[in-house]
């Protein structure tokens, strides 16, 4: 009973911040000196022009109204009409939202392997070879900007050797596979398409690693940090002492009382991910949903920007109701 009064009470923020964030992108959006229909028509529109279009677009009302159009409209799911594609937002977000978490979710999977495996190797071959590789591993990771390491990713794998795909999410001889679900692995695995699947998880490869370097490294520090501190406590020497495995102390004891730190790190990658990794999505040509919301920023598309921005907050909402969660599941101490 208290896990459930638990996740009610976030879920009640989780409503308060959405709505502040929903304001908070109205009133930007207002006081921002650049307009929309300028925009769009040029600066040389005829005013006739100019003025049926601010019409159809309610920029001729009262701010007020204004506000509460847009309150409105979102209750019923409606985050507007793009001015770029002239299609609902929603269904814009839709088609570029899939390519970016089928690249979060990759990037987040290769992260945590690698960042745990290496971070529990650190704390308990502390000072030994593996904790120096993962020291200096970790902080390349961290220092390296994310537009080098795709740079030179791509110089050596796909322009050097030539072993794997430059951009895109798969190369234009290949027959795509049907649409379910936008996640191009798991609709090429359930349309039997095999050959869309091999292509699509080698176009995969490359950004996954540059997206998922740093985070590997983060984790890995995190999880080598928090595994040093728990392999200290009392209750480890104790089960030791009762004569329990090493192997058995480390990862059943020690890993999960290590393990919500972690938990941390990983919701917050995951859901910083799910944003958009712009320069990535941009370095290998994904036509993922950072890269929407930049070139709605470039056009002045405010409908896109502003139903893009309330997608990324209700995402990142989300993943963090689930960190919370898995918090009060991991120490009860949390639920309080």
């Amino acid at each position: 009973m208290r896990l459930a009064s638990f996740i009610v009470r976030r879920l009640l923020l989780m409503v308060l911040v959405l709505f502040g964030v929903s304001v908070l992108v109205f009133i930007i959006s207002k006081v921002i000196p650049a307009d929309p229909v300028g925009a769009i028509l040029g600066g040389n529109a005829p005013v006739d022009l100019v003025d049926d279009l601010r019409r159809r677009l309610g920029l001729d009302k009262p701010l007020m109204q204004q506000f509460l159009d847009y309150m409105g409209g979102l209750l019923k799911g409606d985050l507007g009409i793009s001015l770029k594609s002239n299609r609902p937002v929603i269904r814009d977000i839709m088609d570029f939202f899939p390519a970016t978490v089928e690249l979060a979710i990759s990037a987040t999977l290769f992260s945590v392997v690698f960042g745990m495996t290496l971070g529990i190797f650190s704390a308990v071959y502390r000072n030994r070879f593996i904790d120096h590789f993962a020291r200096i591993f970790s902080i390349l990771g961290v220092s390296m900007p994310v537009f080098w390491t795709g740079l030179l990713l791509l110089l050596l794998f796909y322009y050097q050797l030539g072993w794997l795909p430059g951009g895109g999410r798969m190369s234009l001889f290949v027959l795509p596979p049907t649409r379910y679900t936008g996640l191009l692995l798991l609709d090429s695995l359930l349309s039997g398409n095999f050959e869309a699947f091999k292509d699509a998880l080698a176009h995969l490869i490359l950004p996954t690693i540059v997206l998922g370097y740093s985070a590997t490294a983060s984790i890995a520090r995190i999880t080598r940090a928090s595994m040093l501190d728990v392999l200290r406590q009392d209750f480890i020497r104790t089960a030791k002492a009762k004569g329990i495995g090493r192997r058995l102390v480390i990862y059943r004891h020690a890993l999960r009382n290590a393990l919500i730190p972690v938990v941390t790190i990983v919701g917050l990658t995951f859901g910083g991910l799910l944003e958009g990794a712009v320069l990535t999505e941009t370095i290998f040509s994904w036509p993922g949903l950072g890269r929407y919301i930049v070139n709605a920023l470039l056009l002045l598309d405010y409908p896109a920007i502003m139903g893009g921005t309330l997608f990324v907050a209700v995402i990142y909402s989300l993943v963090n109701l689930l960190v919370d969660i898995v918090y009060a599941v991991l120490d009860p101490r949390m639920r309080i």
